[in-house]
């Protein structure tokens, strides 16, 4: 098979490029531990290296499976999570279905009305997303005041419903540790940029893991390793 146009000029073939990405994105790995994982099958590979294949092609990971995602359901559960950038906190905005299933995500500088606007217009834009029936929330004062707006524009139905509940959102906060645990392996993130872009893979592999691929079960890994590779047009 032919070199796919997204890795010609690359020095390593693209089957190791791709298991190093969907690797990291997935598991606790640090760059270091994938460096030596592939010596023992040898391959010598800097973990900068490795950090670079991940910057370029995690962000092309989560927007490949967007048009394979199964709809989501109109029962919103928004949250954020703190996420340390050059030592720094900042705030990643996430939201899930009832059923647990990843609706989109946001890193944002700050935690205000007019971030969480901008998370919930680019939800309202994913393709496997529809219109919330009910939105639950946390007590936080931002989300009432980016509903409003949304509601104003008629971006958002009139008859959409906010809870600011926080025990009906413990969902969330569960669907945040996947995630916790791959970014405390790095131990934070250097630039805004590295966060944003590492962050797309986390999300994207989680969400496969979870099952939302059209087509592949929760639990069906060789399904799930076969879709990554298939829509890099690489051979698993």
């Amino acid at each position: 098979m032919s070199t796919p146009p997204l890795f010609k000029w690359r020095h390593f073939q693209a089957d190791i490029i791709l298991l190093n990405v969907r690797w990291y994105c997935r598991y606790a790995l640090s760059y270091r531990d994938l460096e030596e994982m592939m010596q023992e099958r040898g391959i010598e590979v800097d973990h900068s290296t490795i950090n670079r294949w991940v910057l370029k092609y995690a962000p092309e990971l989560d927007l490949r499976i967007r048009s394979h995602l199964q709809p989501t359901n109109d029962s919103w559960r928004v949250d954020e999570t703190y996420v340390k950038v050059k030592g720094v906190w900042k705030y990643l905005y996430r939201a899930v279905d009832s059923a647990g299933n990843t609706l989109d995500f946001l890193l944002s500088a700050k935690r205000d009305a007019k971030a969480a606007e901008r998370f919930f217009r680019k939800v309202l834009k994913a393709r496997h997303t529809q219109s919330p029936r009910v939105i639950t929330v946390d007590k936080n004062a931002a989300y009432p005041k980016a509903i409003e707006t949304l509601k104003g524009d008629e971006t958002l139905e009139e008859a959409t419903q906010l809870r600011q509940k926080k025990y009906l959102n413990n969902i969330i906060e569960q669907y945040h540790r996947p995630i916790k645990r791959l970014v405390n392996v790095g131990m934070g993130f250097k630039s805004f940029n590295t966060a944003r872009r590492t962050l797309r893979g986390y999300e994207a592999m989680n969400m496969i893991r979870k099952g939302q691929i059209q087509g592949i079960e929760k639990g069906d890994i060789l399904g799930q390793v076969e879709f990554v590779s298939q829509i890099f047009q690489v051979a698993a």
